[in-house]
């Protein structure tokens, strides 16, 4: 995500050995989305059918050969496809939320669910720094070095226990399996007692049935709503999260940043790149804040705040920047106009405004989205669906989110060469109240939830 904030600007310097326009670079930033529903729609089926470990193990090899293209790239070609595998490669990465909701104990769930965007934001945040002072080539190097050693890490995981019971029907490795999480004997017994409870496995009725008959039966799951109720509502969350833009200004920091900068960047206080590092900075801190504090406050708490604050942030932008815009028109015209009328002399009509407090509230708008809605929906898929289609329909769900962004960021350049800034932050301001509206509306809590409790809020029983 943030590689294509450095990797463009670079890319579009005189010197560079690929030269790109303005078209190639939307699909620089945009083909990484554009194959990451592929690969999430793949990996659902590919995760029941052969384990969540394997496939997370699987997960690291597009990208591996993503950063090989890079580093042997000698026109924009090789980067169209090394964009598009490693797209791939991140729908495949659905696989790690899945499998940490199934290993998860339900008081740390909802903590170890947004350790996904700790990490996240930490390879947002090196790469943020290694712009600042990196040649791409040799980005491309140490990222591949780094998914080497995240491979051989995942050799020493155990199987989710959920998986191995549910789809497997082996009791005895999901004891195990249980037995490296838990090393307490209490707490084992509990959690794997709760497994068996929460999980109804009837291999043998299953063989002895017709594939129509499977069918059917599959089709009349999905029409429960313990399945279609938290689809639904997943869908509207990440149909929220992707229009309110945040992940634009992610792939595009650094042009949004020199778009809105004036002169704020020739005074020596901050440029575009030392504030594109201090998005990194933000996003990491405020995922390490979420992770810390999803133990004990809700889904839906974090939610409001961090609507609110975008809200603010929004609005708060949109006004500055058009009100700052006015001005610097009207005084433009009034000077015209003095000219002309010979009744001044040596005013200039070319001063641009300070960019600064707009920055500030760029990166304000991204704090506060970090502090729930570019985070909480993405976890919210390991535990508002139920485990028996959380890989297939955790796979659509992402699938859709990243069709929506790829629509989004794609669109992008061209939006804000149509349209001013300020008027497409006061839309996001609009959208962002929609989407409050609605978690107020629809969304449940989870915290402290077993998958048990969810269920049965959405069939509809008492928690």
């Amino acid at each position: 995500m943030a590689f294509s904030a450095v990797f463009l600007p670079q890319l579009q310097e005189r010197d560079s050995t690929i030269n790109i326009n303005l078209d190639q670079a939307s699909w620089i930033a945009s083909l990484v989305t554009a194959s990451l529903p592929l690969g999430a729609l793949t990996i659902g089926a590919l995760m029941d059918r052969f384990g969540r470990k394997k496939m997370c193990m699987l997960t690291a090899l597009p990208f591996a050969i993503s950063w090989m293209l890079l580093n042997f790239a000698t026109n924009v070609w090789y980067i169209y496809a090394a964009r598009i595998i490693a797209g791939f490669g991140g729908g495949l990465s659905t696989v790690a939320l899945v499998y940490v909701s199934e290993i998860s104990h339900p008081k740390y769930r909802p903590m170890l669910l947004t350790f996904n965007s700790v990490f996240v934001t930490s390879g947002i945040l090196i790469t943020c720094i290694f712009g600042f002072g990196l040649h791409w080539t040799i980005m491309v190097k140490i990222f591949f070095l780094f998914i080497t050693l995240s491979l051989v890490g995942l050799m020493f995981i155990p199987e989710s226990p959920y998986w191995l019971l549910v789809f497997k029907n082996d009791k005895i490795e999901c004891s195990k399996s249980m037995q490296w999480l838990y090393k307490d004997k209490m707490i084992f017994e509990e959690q794997y007692h709760r497994i068996i409870a929460s999980t109804d496995t009837k291999p043998d009725e299953g063989c002895k049935k017709s594939k129509l008959t499977q069918l059917k039966e599959v089709l009349k799951f999905y029409r429960k709503p313990i399945v279609w109720k938290p689809m639904l509502i997943l869908l509207l969350l990440f149909a929220f999260q992707q229009v309110s833009s945040a992940y634009v200004i992610i792939f595009y920091a650094v042009d949004i940043f020199r778009r809105i900068g004036g002169s704020f960047r020739h005074i020596g206080l901050i440029d575009e790149f030392v504030a594109l590092i201090l998005l990194g900075s933000i996003r990491f801190v405020m995922a390490i804040v979420l992770a810390l504090i999803s133990k004990k406050v809700g889904r839906r708490y974090l939610m409001f705040v961090s609507a609110i604050g975008m809200i603010f942030s929004s609005f708060s932008l949109g006004l500055y920047m058009y009100f700052t815009r006015t001005s610097s028109e009207n005084r433009n015209e009034i000077g015209e106009r003095s000219l002309l009328s010979n009744s001044t002399q040596n005013l200039d009509l070319d001063v641009e405004p300070d960019g600064t407090i707009a920055v500030i509230l760029v990166l304000c708008y991204i704090c506060f989205s970090s502090f729930g809605w570019l985070v909480i929906p993405w976890t919210l898929i390991g535990e508002l669906l139920p485990v028996k289609v959380r890989g297939i329909l955790g796979g659509v769900m992402v699938s859709v989110a990243y069709i929506l962004m790829f629509l989004i960021v794609k669109s992008a350049p061209f939006l804000m060469d149509s349209v001013n800034l300020e008027y497409i932050f006061i839309g996001l301001g609009v959208v962002n109240v929609c989407g409050l509206l609605f978690v107020y509306m629809f969304l449940p809590e989870t915290l402290g939830k077993t998958f048990s409790d969810i269920e049965k809020y959405f069939d509809g029983s008492k928690d």
